[in-house]
């Protein structure tokens, strides 16, 4: 029985392994990482990829497999369950609507909300996904990754202006990203919608790559209010993850 539990918290961690690599490794590449001997991990991949979490490319590498994505949905849709008090005592507190988002693939998408008090005609809702270099969440998001990863990203998904204000420069973006880690939060200023302005702090801890945000009229949410918000969704941040369990530890 402890040797099948071992095996099974192996198997997660190379799977953990992949999804830091930005889901793709060979076989000596999660030696490397891992730290176990060749023949264990081939075994435990073999595994993986019979049952689908795991696919082999043509030019064998491990590769995330497809049945994961049934799984992710699943808990992307139980971390916004989740996160509804959190978000509800946002809106409170700041008196905007709360968001929380998540990194699927190329794109952010939107699993929680929940609307301020004030009757306002949002973009975001429940299920949206956005392309990242836009919204104040996608930024959030993208600052957790390396910028060949995020390079990576905007080279698939391109830098559509929707704005004037819209990033459309992957070097400019990059250095806005920079920003973002060394401050702790992102700001779209009017970048997904004129007259909108949205304020986002990664999620630590979270199972996937997640972000909250609140979003309001810029007339409401003006720049001088921004250092006011941004401790209140750290403090919100701080007490989710914790929420979290073991998942933040």
């Amino acid at each position: 029985m402890a040797e099948a539990v071992r095996s099974l918290e192996r198997a997660f961690d190379l799977l953990e392994h992949l999804a830091d690599a930005g889901g793709e490794m060979a076989l000596s590449e999660l030696t490397e990482a891992s730290g176990l001997p060749m023949p264990t991990i081939y075994r435990l991949m073999r595994t993986l990829v019979n049952q689908g979490y795991v696919r082999q490319e043509p030019s064998k590498r491990y590769a995330l497999g497809p049945r994961l994505i049934r799984l992710g949905e699943g808990a992307s849709r139980l971390l916004g369950t989740w996160a509804r008090p959190v978000l509800s005592r946002l809106v409170d507190e700041v008196g905007e609507t709360a968001n929380m988002a998540v990194l699927e693939g190329d794109e952010a998408v939107y699993v929680a909300q929940v609307p301020s008090k004030h009757s306002m005609r949002m973009f975001t809702e429940v299920g949206r996904r956005v392309q990242p270099h836009c919204t104040g969440v996608g930024k959030a998001l993208l600052a957790q990754l390396s910028d060949q990863r995020v390079r990576e990203i905007l080279g698939r998904t391109g830098m559509e202006a929707h704005t004037p204000n819209t990033f459309t420069d992957a070097d400019a973006l990059l250095r806005e990203l920079e920003q973002i880690r060394r401050q702790g939060y992102a700001l779209d200023d009017e970048e997904q919608e004129i007259g909108v302005r949205c304020v986002a702090v990664a999620l630590q801890g979270a199972p996937t790559l997640t972000a909250i945000s609140v979003s309001g009229p810029s007339g409401r949410m003006t720049r001088e209010a921004v250092p006011d918000v941004v401790p209140i969704m750290r403090d919100a941040a701080d007490r989710f993850a914790k929420d979290l369990g073991p998942a933040s530890s």
